[in-house]
């Protein structure tokens, strides 16, 4: 054991010196604990978000439930069985919703939703290597990111159609806005601790490996739902859901794990001005 510890070591050194980027990239992945870090960030999303989901679409106005189903079955391309499913959920027959969660409850869904915010800020906190002591950051913009996180997922419909032109301009504007919502949420949950610039390459990359696996979806999740619903029922799709979710916050956590070390290799951080103080070497 002795000698193979020595050998993994000498390995490292070797890989270190010959690929530091990539050893540097690794070793941060570690110590975010990747498939850990997403797979609470996705339990999170499953039992706070999505039922917060069902609470704006029981109050929300009957334009604004019908442009809610358009945009979650567009995000997931949702057909058949599936999205008449999700048209019941955020369009209920009756008031029975809003019975039962009432004003107070709709509020403690809202405020339960936060855990999400705080999850995804751990997730930006490891990322970039900041230490926990003296980093507190205030209550309200847990608020705020879920709040824009759901104008944004009203708003995926019209914008991944190109605002009624099509994919050619649906496109483009679906990974702008992508990056400026990840540029915007890592700024807003570090409380302003790194600066604009060397967010960046982190936001380009979560944007790009969301909107690649929102492109998959279209083929896998219809289908998995299908077979969920035919097979297991609504159990099923409760499978399906989380399992995808998974998915996309591991893409989630490498993407924004991945522009934090490239943003302090000297390459970037001479054209971003990547300080040391920024620095996620510098920090751990």
């Amino acid at each position: 054991m002795r000698e193979l510890a020595a050998r993994a070591m000498a390995f490292h050194a070797r890989l270190e010196t010959r690929l530091p980027v990539i050893t540097r990239l690794v070793d941060r992945m570690v110590a975010v604990n990747i498939l850990d870090s997403a797979t609470r960030l996705a339990a999170q999303c499953f039992l706070t978000a999505v039922p917060l989901l069902f609470v704006v679409g029981a109050y929300a106005p009957t334009a604004v439930q019908e442009q809610l189903v358009a945009s979650v079955s567009a995000v997931f391309g949702l057909t058949g069985d599936a999205k008449a499913q999700l048209q019941q959920a955020f369009q209920p027959p009756n008031d029975d919703l809003q019975q039962a969660t009432g004003v107070v409850g709709g509020l403690m869904v809202l405020l339960s939703a936060t855990a999400v915010s705080r999850a995804m800020q751990r997730l930006c906190k490891r990322a970039w290597a900041i230490p926990r002591a003296g980093t507190r950051v205030a209550p309200w913009r847990w608020l705020a990111w879920i709040v824009l996180w759901l104008g944004v997922l009203l708003l995926q419909g019209p914008l991944r159609d190109g605002f009624g032109l099509g994919l050619w301009l649906g496109v483009p504007i679906v990974l702008v806005t992508q990056t400026v919502l990840w540029w915007w949420t890592q700024h807003l949950l570090l409380g302003g601790l790194v600066r604009w610039a060397p967010l960046l390459p982190g936001a380009v990359i979560t944007a790009v490996a969301v909107a690649g696996l929102s492109v998959t979806a279209h083929f896998y999740m219809p289908r998995a739902l299908g077979r969920a619903l035919a097979d297991y029922g609504s159990a099923g799709s409760v499978f399906v859901l989380l399992s995808w979710l998974i998915v996309v916050c591991v893409a989630i956590a490498v993407g924004v794990t991945t522009g934090a070390v490239l943003s302090g290799e000297p390459f970037l951080a001479g054209r971003l001005g990547t300080p040391a103080s920024q620095n996620g070497r510098r920090l751990c």
